[in-house]
């Protein structure tokens, strides 16, 4: 770090140059402290002073922070920029530090003389990889008590500094993300979103006012959209990407200051229902937010947000392994098990490769009407007359071990264990205990509830052996809970913190377990959530051909190792729609289902092929990151592509769901190289393969639709 003197009033710089990244901050004549810039390290910099702009008002302070009673200095407080505490944060110190030999950390203190509070801003950097995560402490240092009703962890404005006309130059990349439509991003101008040049102004006005915002306010943390977004220039020659890492309600908002454009994000603000007092000597922490900094565009900023998304993930050795999954849920028993069709499961699961299988909902209902009444979470005597275990030991001596369904933060409205947990220990408003879906929330700060599902786990891993838990969720609760809280956020968003904490004292205790999470698919897929556990459900959707379009986006939302999409052959299939859906699992984890058990001898030896070959590559998965060669698609493009580069290696997933029987697949990063391409699966019908090697582009031709073909490249 290097610290610049100014030429204008003792204005000073500093800069911190990491990992690929480079911030400059400016700390001017009031003490106040901004980032000026920041950007990738290959861009054109320079220490000199005279670089310095000669006023800020186009630079954001270091945390946007608002009070109960307080609103903006300048604009609209629909914005959060502008808050009025924000801008009277003073700058106290900074320091540099390791926090292990792999982990860079810069820390900025700043504080408000008028209330006393102080904080310290965080920017962390992982060896090697450029993606900044980003926090903030707040500790009341004064004399009274304070009530926030925003705190964020980004806070960047300048990210155009060399570009004035940001109207034109730069696009937003928007990931929506829906039950059953996940994790599908678009690209959009500013005007196309309301933001555009309007003129100069003689009112003093900081720009248009105007601004995009994303928000969640739920426990569905990714209903809607994904926690994530990018700003990307025109040309694709720099991108900035971020992910906020929170399991209920977050808020990013992005929008312009005079010339320049800003972007602000964290968890959730008053306008998702978060107040939190802060009484003298209190802290508070902020939700963490990841921001990768790349010279290039969108699609390239994913290999290294997966990169940080291994580095912060809890190691567990799943993630490692890899291993072959057979769920008998989607498209298979769904939700209707019993001893008689889950036995004729398990000798067609294991001839084909699973090396787990999974018991889904339905294990503990004495009747099929069970919705409203879950919370026992003890076995069906009438579903499995020999005992759940002995189904279990069955699962276990044909070489797999065996897993469970538990959706463990819910209780339905008629269980009969409702009397057990304390009123207190229920989401409640205004007194009144909060339904959902014929379902209550559980409050998982209140230690009664955490023993009542610790015993739960306790007794189903101990005594019946079970090594695998598909941890499910299937109510979306936007109201929060006001009890033992200054707000409903406040109470979710301390909830959501106690439940994670729990599940890691699940690893604490069994660190062999493991954990799924699943929330009606993929309604959390974040990495509050995805940094502990080790597997996330993709999707419910059933139809393998729209699934495909969620298998070839989902790395852009997590880690491939962690990417369970479904693949559900059927015994009335055709072979090729049967590799179709085997292709959409194979460049995540290996999930199967479906009727394997009705299946003849040929198709169950053509699945096994694939979850071969699977085995054959996963310890390639594990360390890969992702690749689009024709861009990120839309949800009814007719060929899709998936790559994942893997040191030497390079996987493509191709489906071809319509269109015409030929299409091209530009691989930029292997132009003028020889290259082999090889059809892994499904491997009797390749088709038509030909490499450019001038122009670096596969093309390939497939008579049939629909089909998927996996290849290497090498």
């Amino acid at each position: 770090m290097q610290l610049v003197n100014g030429v204008k009033g003792g204005v000073k710089r500093f800069r911190w140059n990491k990992e690929g990244v480079q911030i400059d901050f400016v700390i001017d004549e009031k003490k106040q402290i901004w980032i000026y810039d920041i950007g990738p390290s290959t861009a054109q910099t320079t220490n000199d002073p005279s670089d310095l702009p000669p006023n800020l008002d186009q630079a954001l302070p270091l945390t946007q922070i608002r009070l109960a009673g307080e609103g903006s200095v300048l604009g609209t407080s629909h914005r959060v920029v502008y808050s009025a505490l924000s801008h009277r944060l003073l700058y106290e110190s900074h320091r540099e530090r390791k926090e292990s030999p792999d982990l860079h950390v810069l820390e900025i203190t700043t504080k408000d003389p008028l209330t006393g509070l102080e904080v310290l801003s965080q920017f962390s950097i992982y060896t090697g990889i450029p993606v900044l995560r980003c926090t903030a402490i707040v500790t009341n240092k004064g004399t009274a008590g304070v009530y926030l009703q925003t705190f964020s962890s980004l806070s960047i404005g300048g990210l155009n500094r060399k570009q004035p006309e940001w109207w034109k130059d730069y696009r937003m990349v928007i990931p929506h993300s829906n039950l059953f439509r996940e994790a599908q991003w678009r690209r959009f101008t500013l005007p196309e979103l309301g933001m555009d040049y309007c003129g100069e102004s003689d009112f003093n006005l900081p720009g248009t006012r105007a601004s995009v915002i994303l928000s969640n306010q739920g426990t569905f943390s990714t209903e809607g959209h994904l926690p994530m977004g990018a700003l990307e220039k025109a040309d694709g020659s720099e991108c900035w990407m971020w992910q906020i890492e929170h399991s209920g309600a977050w808020r990013w908002e992005f929008g312009n200051i005079l010339e320049s454009l800003y972007i602000v994000a964290g968890g959730p603000t008053d306008n998702e229902q978060w107040t939190k007092y802060l009484a003298p000597d209190e802290s508070f922490t902020s939700v963490p937010v990841g921001l990768a900094v790349v010279a290039g565009n969108c699609e390239d900023a994913f290999a290294p947000m997966t990169q940080y998304r291994r580095r912060i993930r809890r190691k567990h050795a799943d993630n490692d392994n890899l291993p072959v999954i057979f769920n008998d849920y989607m498209n298979c028993l769904m939700g209707d098990p019993t001893e008689e069709k889950v036995e004729k499961l398990i000798e067609p699961a294991r001839q084909v490769g699973s090396e787990y299988f999974v018991i889904d909902a339905g294990w503990y209902a004495e009747d099929p009407d069970w919705w409203e009444t879950v919370g026992a979470w003890e076995p069906s005597k009438i579903r499995f007359p020999n005992g759940l275990k002995t189904l279990l030991d069955k699962i276990r001596a044909a070489g797999m071990v065996p897993g469970l369904w538990l959706e463990p933060e819910v209780i339905g409205v008629k269980s009969p264990l409702l009397g057990q947990f304390p009123n207190e220990a229920y989401f409640q408003r205004y007194g009144v205990r909060v339904s959902e879906q014929g379902r209550h929330q559980l409050d998982f700060r209140h230690p009664v509830v955490r023993s009542r599902l610790d015993a739960v786990v306790d007794r189903l891993v101990l005594e019946y052996g079970v090594g695998y838990f598909k941890l499910d969720y299937n109510i979306d609760v936007t109201q929060g809970t006001d009890i033992d809280a200054a707000s409903p956020g406040d109470g979710m968003l301390e909830h959501r913190r106690a439940y994670m904490s729990w599940v890691n004292g699940l690893y604490d205790r069994f660190p062999d377990l493991v954990l799924e999470s699943c929330c009606s698919g993929a309604q959390r897929l974040d990495y509050h959530m995805l940094a502990t556990h080790s597997i996330q459900s993709t999707s419910d959707q059933q139809d393998s051909i729209l699934y495909a379009a969620i298998s070839a986006a989902v790395p852009t939302a997590l880690t491939p190792e962690q990417s369970a999409s479904w693949a559900y052959p059927q015994p009335d299939w055709s072979d090729d729609l049967i590799g179709f859906t085997m292709v959409n699992s194979l460049l995540g984890r290996a999930y199967l289902s479906g009727r394997v058990d009705l299946m003849s001898a040929s198709q169950l030896e053509l699945i096994k092929d694939g979850l071969t070959v699977y085995k054959q590559i996963r310890q390639d998965i594990k360390n890969s990151v992702p690749f689009w060669p024709n861009g990120l698609h839309e949800w009814h493009q007719e060929w899709l592509s998936l790559g994942l580069r893997s040191n030497n290696q390079r996987y493509l997933g191709i489906w071809r769901r319509g269109g015409d029987e030929s299409c091209c697949f530009p691989i930029k990063d292997l132009v003028g190289k020889d290259v082999k391409v090889e059809c892994l699966y499904p491997k009797k019908a390749a088709g038509s393969l030909s490499w450019d090697k001038t122009k670096g582009v596969l093309s390939v031709s497939l008579k049939d639709t629909p089909c998927a073909r996996l290849l290497r490249l090498s």
